[in-house]
């Protein structure tokens, strides 16, 4: 996994590209988790995702969670079709926000 942030005023979008895996998740958290923390408004752009596995949506979930306790959002943007098809069977298209 790779990632590129690109800050404008209060939103924070998080480019991640490859796999996102047992192996990343405390990396994906160590780079989400203190934008949300900062009250930013995070967009995940996961256009260039091509696997997420449930420790990846285990990240998804707890960004939004620690979101809506701090009073913000996590939006997930341009999410590929491999990591829409996972959301969809976690049946998490009604607890995430997809843009």
């Amino acid at each position: 996994m790779s990632y590129n942030v690109k800050e404008e005023g209060n939103v924070a979008t998080v480019y991640l590209d490859g796999e996102i895996d047992m192996d990343v998740t405390e990396k994906a958290k160590e780079v989400i988790l203190p934008l949300v923390e900062a009250k930013k408004e995070v967009h995940l752009n996961l256009k260039d995702v091509q696997y997420m596995d449930s420790s990846g949506i285990s990240v998804l979930i707890e960004s939004h969670q620690k979101a809506m306790e701090v009073g913000t959002t996590v939006k997930l943007k341009e999410i590929s079709k491999s990591v829409l098809k996972v959301i969809m069977m976690a049946k998490l298209e009604q607890v995430l926000n997809l843009d």
